[in-house]
């Protein structure tokens, strides 16, 4: 499928924005899927200690900025 250039793109927001097109409603699946997501990563933090914590945003942050520098 070919990507939409800008001026499609701005079409596209303007129909939405306007209500002439309307999103299809979220699937159950989705939905579910959505929910588990969010209260994961809440229940994963109240079970590390604040050292793993730490050791897993020090981990993140050298991986971000490593894939910065090529």
């Amino acid at each position: 499928m070919p990507k939409k250039d800008i001026n499609q793109t701005a079409f596209d927001v303007v129909r939405r924005a306007t209500g002439e097109v309307v999103d299809p409603p979220e699937s159950a699946k989705a939905k579910a899927g959505r929910k588990g997501g969010q209260k994961g990563g809440a229940s994963r933090a109240d079970a590390l200690t604040p050292e793993q914590r730490s050791e897993i945003a020090k981990k993140a942050a050298a991986a971000r900025w490593r894939s910065k520098k090529g």
